[in-house]
């Protein structure tokens, strides 16, 4: 009986043996790995042949920014930096001052910089309004009950660090970019995030400010 059906057996092996070799010719080579190297150069030098502006120019050197309207983005999580980068591309960002520039980059590129900004230290911030800064804490760590409003904490961390991909860090924020953020959520001009439209659409604009103040100061 096993030599009546060897021929065929053998047969089978041969079919699977090519169908596995196709298969393994035909699957996508691994991704490379984000080089923070050539991300630090395109950051801080552009590339006027193409019409990408120094990024430094913007949001500082190392990415720490000194326009209080620009993030800083230095320590920021690299996968996050590389998801609104391609936000920028689609309609979720669409119609910013980074639209351009996210268009005129690559994928690898967008990778790049993304490592490099990762791999820098944070700025540290400061609270500037005692009077709201309580308030501010207690949105933070405890959010507003009666409003739906969770701790900022539950997602972002209890020193504002966030969580890679998913959360930004917003620990020393600038307070004017946080709250211009808030408000876009708020607004739904800014689409990336409908659990933020819903977080923020609850928020009173004092809220917003006194929590964004609030986490300008963590460390």
């Amino acid at each position: 009986m096993n030599r009546a059906f060897s021929p065929f057996v053998k047969s089978l092996f041969v079919a699977m043996l090519a169908v596995s070799g196709a298969a393994s010719a035909s699957a996508p080579a691994p991704a490379a790995k984000a080089d923070p190297a050539k991300g630090a150069t395109l950051y801080a030098e552009g590339d006027n042949a193409r019409g990408i502006a120094a990024c430094v120019s913007c949001h500082g050197a190392k990415g720490a920014s000194t326009i209080t309207v620009n993030p800083k983005l230095g320590g920021q999580g690299e996968a996050y930096i590389y998801k609104q980068l391609v936000a920028f591309t689609e309609p979720a960002r669409a119609g910013t001052v980074m639209t351009a520039f996210a268009k005129a980059l690559t994928d690898e590129e967008k990778k790049n910089i993304a490592a490099y900004l990762a791999t820098e230290p944070t700025k540290a911030g400061a609270a500037k309004n005692k009077d709201t800064i309580e308030l501010g804490k207690k949105i933070y760590r405890g959010g507003i009950a009666e409003n739906r409003v969770p701790a900022c904490a539950s997602c972002h961390g209890p020193a504002g660090a966030g969580m890679p991909a998913a959360y930004p860090r917003v620990a020393g924020q600038h307070q004017d970019y946080t709250v211009a953020t808030l408000k876009a959520f708020k607004a739904d001009t800014r689409k990336t995030s409908a659990e933020m439209h819903a977080i923020a659409y609850r928020m009173s604009d004092k809220e917003i400010e006194a929590v964004a103040d609030y986490m300008a100061g963590l460390k």
